[in-house]
């Protein structure tokens, strides 16, 4: 494969996975009572992102694909904060997935769970930070830490179901075209 073609491919698979966030973010929605926003399946395309892509234009899709979302969606005001609170999530997931790649023989599952985790509190914590200074109330902010917490559990479940389905758990060979 030459150079134009594995940049062809990596700009196709950027924009496909984009695409795949945008559309399990905004079609999977549960409104939360309580605040003014909503759960969604977004996170598992992320973490399946992440598992495709890396650590580096996993953080891209994940940061473009949930701030078109909330364009998209009718919450273009959290735009902003969602393109950096999604690319920290992934790329912090990204880094323990590239350590795990990097270290072949100590791959191991939990490695692979506790940088989802990890990606799940900085996105958890972005959000309190965001409805902390969007609506000057902490009280109100920390209602939604519980559902965030939640949503990023239930994109790890899915995500590391469906890579397994996929087989995306040999997750070399999908970084062969990857620069």
């Amino acid at each position: 494969m030459n150079d134009h073609e594995s940049n062809t491919n990596s700009l196709v698979m950027t924009s496909l996975i984009i695409c795949i966030i945008l559309i399990g973010t905004i079609l999977f929605r549960i409104p939360v009572p309580m605040t003014q926003g909503y759960v969604h399946l977004g996170d598992a395309m992320i973490y399946m992102g992440v598992f495709v892509l890396g650590k580096r234009k996993g953080a891209l899709a994940a940061g473009l694909g949930s701030a078109l979302a909330d364009i998209l969606g009718g919450y273009a005001v959290w735009a902003p904060w969602s393109l950096v609170i999604k690319a920290l999530m992934a790329f912090a997931a990204g880094m323990f997935l590239h350590i795990c790649l990097k270290h072949k023989s100590k791959f191991t599952l939990p490695i692979l769970v506790a940088g989802m985790v990890v990606g799940g509190m900085i996105m958890t914590s972005g959000y309190l930070l965001a409805e902390y200074v969007m609506y000057g109330n902490m009280g109100t902010a920390l209602l939604g830490v519980p559902w965030n917490i939640g949503q990023f559990v239930v994109g790890i479940i899915i995500s590391l179901s469906l890579s397994s389905v996929l087989q995306l758990t040999s997750l070399q060979r999908f970084f062969k075209w990857r620069v």
